[in-house]
């Protein structure tokens, strides 16, 4: 796959190949549990079967700071 928008590089190259991949992934819908979750927009996330609506990060569903947030959550609740 030729990346022409990013020239110089190799790891410029394999960072962009990894976003756009990351970025295209289907990911699990929190509320139907089907693998629809797809990008509408920046940040902005759509289930394709139950048409459920997420706000999330640019490039991903859950950014790493989420992830942290919910696990933190969890904690709280259990103690």
């Amino acid at each position: 796959m030729a990346n022409w928008s990013i020239r110089y590089g190799v790891n410029l190259r394999k960072r962009y190949t990894a976003v756009q991949r990351e970025k295209k992934t289907l990911y699990e819908c929190d509320v139907c549990g089907k693998d629809a979750v797809k990008r509408i927009s920046t940040g902005i996330w759509r289930c394709k079967h139950c048409g459920a609506t997420f706000a999330g990060g640019a490039y991903s569903l859950k950014t790493e700071v989420g992830r942290t947030v919910e696990r933190m959550l969890g904690q709280m609740k259990k103690g």
